[in-house]
């Protein structure tokens, strides 16, 4: 029996979920995958779309039968024990420092690009973002899914506004050229392609709250990554066929430039507007995917019960107070060390990829079938882009062994007490 009211609809999980995708991702990497791999990245896009697909089968189908607010680390419990869902809930949890700052970074960038905002200015909005989310989040689920079902469609229509004003396609750009002697480069690209699917792991702290999650969860998982994954590729094409991408200044500025060449100035507005949007619905969904994980730990008797309260619209409101406080918190040392997002985002990458793994592990273990087989394929796949991370896991691997030996610590400490009463 679900522990939070089943809110969520097919189309409104598709919303939360491709709108997480997209984000902060969706003005911005395609450029840099131009940069990486030229006409190439179009099919790198497509590559990685059948890539990715075996990880949301398995998230699809461990969703369908185990859901559960506490998301991928109750999935990896299952798998392999209590210790380990703890573990790798606080790993999960360790991104709240170093990858929220950053999104919220790349967020307000968006209106310093329209308006004269110094470092205070800039703090105030993020804090300002954050009391949305808050507000938003005290509401029942359904209201974030129509929230960013609405910015999902500002998304949308975005792309096809400048489809529609640059007469795309052009005879010029083929929507899939030939690649010739480039396949060499498409490794390249789909190395910085990937971080637009990570989001899929946070999706799955809301299968409790499916109305039908047997049939809707995974019918939302598999189409929001089709829809996220199209709309990134039509923007790539976009991308290439103007040309606004090829060095690092070009490609974090490819939107504005793109809309500036077909719409002028009066288009500046409605890019400081649809950007932060999309940054907003990227965040919104890890929030809300924060306090159910915290949430759902507390309730279970893992964290303190304090948090266990639901409110009168049943959602973990305290929660999600800690997580917006913590993120204040974390935002406004981010500000105060002027760390740059580069070095947030880098931080926060390994801890993502190791979640993914061990619940790609976990579905080896839960799974039947030919499900079972995806499972393990997407294990490989994710263990052979932590290798690819290279010394940037070493965040994430660090953190896990500290965790590790802190609960190893914390359960010698509580044995005597244990077995004195």
């Amino acid at each position: 029996m679900s522990r939070l009211n089943k809110e969520l609809g097919l189309l409104q999980g598709v919303a939360l979920l491709s709108t997480s995708l997209l984000g902060t991702g969706i003005f911005v990497v395609p450029a840099l995958a131009a940069t990486a791999a030229g006409p190439a990245s179009l099919w790198a896009w497509l590559i990685l779309i059948a890539l990715v697909l075996p990880v949301a089968f398995t998230f699809a189908q461990l969703g369908k039968r185990f859901p559960h607010a506490g998301g991928a680390p109750h999935l990896i419990g299952r798998a392999f024990g209590g210790r380990m869902e703890r573990l790798i809930a606080f790993l999960f949890l360790a991104v709240l420092p170093v990858g929220l700052p950053a999104a919220l970074n790349i967020a307000t960038g968006f209106w310093q690009a329209l308006l004269p905002i110094g470092a205070g200015g800039a703090l105030l909005i993020q804090f300002a973002t954050l009391g949305a989310m808050l507000l938003l989040g005290q509401r029942p689920a359904r209201a974030s899914g129509v929230v960013q079902g609405l910015i999902a469609l500002a998304i949308l229509g975005t792309v096809g506004l400048v489809w529609w004003a640059g007469d795309l396609p052009l005879a010029s750009q083929p929507l899939l050229p030939e690649v010739g002697e480039s396949w060499h480069l498409i490794p390249g690209a789909l190395g910085v392609m990937f971080w637009c699917f990570v989001g899929i792991e946070a999706f799955t702290h809301l299968g409790e709250e499916f109305k039908r999650p047997e049939r809707d969860f995974p019918l939302a998982l598999l189409l929001g990554v089709l829809l996220a994954g199209l709309v990134y590729w039509a923007f790539s094409v976009a991308v290439l066929s103007f040309g606004v991408y090829g060095d690092e200044h070009s490609d974090a500025a490819s939107l504005p430039r793109l809309m500036h060449m077909l719409l002028g100035d009066e288009a500046r507005a409605l890019v400081a507007v649809v950007g932060y949007l999309a940054c907003f619905a990227s965040m919104n969904i890890y929030v809300q995917g924060f306090a159910r994980l915290i949430w759902s730990l507390a309730d279970e008797g893992k964290l303190p019960a304090s948090l266990a309260p639901l409110n009168r619209h049943g959602v973990p409101a305290r929660a999600l107070l800690l997580v917006v406080l913590i993120c204040c918190l974390c935002a406004s040392l981010a500000s105060v060390l002027q760390l740059s997002v580069d070095d947030l985002i880098r931080y926060a990458n390994g801890n993502f990829i190791v979640v993914y793994l061990l619940s790609m592990a976990a579905g080896w273990v839960l799974l039947r079938g030919v499900w079972r087989w995806i499972a393990g394929f997407s294990t490989l796949l994710c263990a052979l882009v932590l290798l690819a991370l290279g010394v940037e896991a070493l965040y994430a691997l660090g953190l896990l062994a500290a965790f590790a030996v802190i609960g190893y610590w914390l359960e010698r400490q509580q044995r005597p007490q244990v077995s004195r009463s």
